[in-house]
C-alpha cells in the first residue's frame, strides 16, 4: 500500500455516485481518484498507482468486465466491482475476469467499506506468507496443519486443498468454476455438487456453528470467500 492515506480510484459515468463516493471514502481518509470511462481508468491505473480501484461495469466505452481483464493482464490491484447489474452470471464473469469482489447498486456505505478494508488487508500481506490466522482459525501451509482454537483438524486432501486455495485468495470471492478446476481440473468445471459437498464437510470441521458460519462466507449463486480477521 502507499505511504499515508490509501488511494482509491473509483470508476463511474453517473456524476451523482462519484460525488458520493468521494464525500464517503474521503470521510474514511481515503484519497480518492476519479474516472469516468473506461479508457480513463486504464490510464489512471497507471499513472495514479491505486491501491484499489472501484469500478463500475456500465462504461461509456469499454465493459467493466473488459477492463478488468486488461488490468489482470499487468496488476494485481485489487478491484471492487459496483454495478447496478445484478444477475449472477454478471457476477461470475467479473469474478472470473479476476476481480476481487462484487458489491450491487444501491449499496450500503457500511458493508462497502468493509469489503474495502478486507481486500486491502489481503493485499498488504507478504506474499508467500506460510501461516494464515483468522479468529480461532490457523492454517500452516507450510506443514499443512489446520488448527481451530489450538485443536488440530484433520482433512482429507481435497478439502485441505480447498481451504488452501482460499486462504491464497483470502477475503476475494471465488467462483463455483474457478474452485472446481483448482482442486478437480477443468473437466469438473460444471461439477457443483462435488464442491457443495466439500464445502459443507469442511465448515463442519472449521466452524463453530457450521449452520451460521463465521469463515467461509457463501456469496448466493457466486462462490465462496474466505474472511479475514
Amino acid at each position: 500500500m502507499s505511504e499515508g492515506k490509501p488511494r482509491v480510484l473509483v470508476v463511474d459515468d453517473e456524476q451523482a455516485i462519484l460525488r458520493f463516493l468521494r464525500v464517503a471514502l474521503e470521510s474514511q481518509a481515503y484519497a480518492v481518484f476519479e474516472a469516468a470511462s473506461g479508457q480513463e481508468a486504464l490510464s489512471d491505473a497507471v499513472s495514479r498507482k491505486p491501491d484499489i480501484i472501484i469500478l463500475d461495469l456500465g462504461l461509456p466505452d469499454i465493459d467493466g468486465v473488459e477492463i478488468t481483464r486488461l488490468l489482470r493482464q499487468w496488476t494485481q490491484i485489487p478491484i471492487i466491482i459496483l454495478s447496478v447489474r445484478g444477475s449472477e452470471s454478471d457476477k461470475i464473469a467479473a469474478l472470473d475476469a479476476g476481480a476481487d469482489d462484487y458489491l450491487t447498486k444501491p449499496f450500503g456505505v457500511g458493508e462497502l467499506l468493509a469489503r474495502l478494508r478486507a481486500a486491502l488487508r489481503h493485499a498488504s500481506q507478504p506474499k508467500g506468507e506460510p501461516i494464515f490466522t483468522s479468529g480461532d482459525l490457523k492454517v500452516d501451509l507450510t506443514r499443512r496443519l489446520v488448527t481451530v482454537a489450538g485443536r488440530e483438524v484433520q482433512l482429507t486432501p481435497n478439502e485441505y486443498d480447498l481451504l488452501r486455495i482460499l486462504v491464497a485468495h483470502a477475503g476475494k470471492v471465488l467462483t463455483h468454476r474457478h474452485l472446481l478446476r483448482e482442486v478437480w481440473g477443468i473437466v469438473y468445471e460444471q461439477e457443483f455438487h462435488i464442491l457443495h459437498v466439500n464445502i459443507s464437510n469442511l465448515r463442519r470441521k472449521i466452524e463453530p456453528d457450521p449452520a451460521r458460519p463465521r469463515f467461509i462466507i457463501t456469496e448466493p449463486g457466486v462462490g465462496y470467500r474466505l474472511r479475514t480477521s
